[in-house]
């Protein structure tokens, strides 16, 4: 299985590309298409003898395929049975890689591979952990080969890695794996703060429960749903989960915020021009019947608050205040 993002459309191509129409073991993709329209199916389709389709719920896994998570959609490993899961965002984005990478590695453990291509930010790195933790394989594209390097950086920085290769070279890669013998490897139960995050996520069982055998409380509050955010312990990235599932890390928290918080500016300065304009009507119909001294005070408030929305808008309009466009 496959995540990608920012250049990951060439990745991915490349990638199924070199894989044989023989190819012996079920490819599931993750992509970071948010809400729009994807013509992924299509495009993976014509790079390569391997039939690529959205992903179905409910639909069985069988070899030879690739299934690609639709938009807006989570796509996450059930047994033998693909899920579709519009559940919480997970690094504000939905697909996102680790709720597959996390389903998976606790549904088939040492039996699945790993795969992070070219992106920016941190998504697939807490799932590439747990697919370690659960006795399976982690891959890495070359960052310097990668169009994006930051996913893959990210994973070489906090997870133990067992290749990192150009994407040329991924394919044959994977054909070597799943034509060996299932590594002889026996995690054990899976760990259970992995099963508490998996959860949280599905929306199952009592969430106090979960965010209090993996997290503490945290001083933030989650830009999607507004509840509060909890800090997972023992994390390398930060990482945080709120109540209802949503989760970041440090970085990808900090995006997210930085987004609602020119949300909520220009929120603001809507406020603002809306009461200039509604004490400026105030103002005319106070002079028409006569009191001029409370279409003055009426003028009065409404200049400083012209005076406001014009510095308010000058800060919205900053550089250091505009967000960046958030990919992870």
């Amino acid at each position: 299985m496959a995540g990608a993002s920012v250049g990951g459309v060439a990745a991915l191509s490349t990638l199924v590309g070199d894989l044989p129409g023989d190819f012996p073991a079920p490819v599931l993709v993750v992509l970071h298409t948010g809400s729009h329209p994807s013509l992924l199916p299509e495009l993976l389709s014509a790079r390569g003898p391997l039939p690529a389709a959205h992903a179905i719920d409910g639909e069985s896994l069988s070899p030879g395929r690739i299934y690609i998570a639709p938009p807006d959609m989570h796509m996450l490993i059930d047994g033998e049975i693909v899920r579709l899961h519009r559940g919480p965002k997970e690094h504000h984005t939905r697909p996102a890689i680790d709720p597959l990478f996390l389903s998976a590695a606790l549904a088939h453990g040492p039996c699945v591979i790993g795969v992070v291509l070219s992106g920016t930010m941190e998504d697939g790195t807490a799932g590439l952990q747990a697919i370690k933790a659960c006795g399976g394989t982690a891959v890495v594209q070359e960052p310097a080969d990668a169009m994006a390097p930051g996913m893959p950086e990210s994973a070489l920085r906090y997870v133990a890695v067992d290749h990192r290769l150009p994407v040329a070279a991924l394919g044959e890669l994977l054909v070597t794996f799943v034509q060996a013998a299932v590594p002889d490897r026996n995690p054990g139960p899976p760990p259970q703060h992995l099963v508490h995050e998996m959860k949280l996520m599905s929306g199952e069982g009592d969430f106090v429960e979960h965010l209090s055998a993996i997290a503490q409380p945290s001083p933030f509050v989650c830009p999607d749903c507004k509840g509060g955010l909890w800090q997972i312990d023992q994390t390398a990235p930060t990482r945080y989960r709120c109540h209802t599932g949503h989760a970041y890390t440090l970085s990808t928290l900090q995006q997210a915020l930085t987004e609602t918080m020119d949300e909520a500016l220009w929120t603001a300065v809507r406020a603002l021009q809306e009461q200039t304009v509604l004490l400026a009507m105030l103002g005319v119909a106070h002079r028409r019947e006569g009191n001029e001294r409370e279409a003055d005070r009426l003028d009065g408030v409404r200049k400083g608050l012209e005076i406001q929305c014009r510095r308010l808008r000058e800060i919205v309009e900053s550089p250091l205040s505009a967000p960046r466009e958030i990919e992870v």
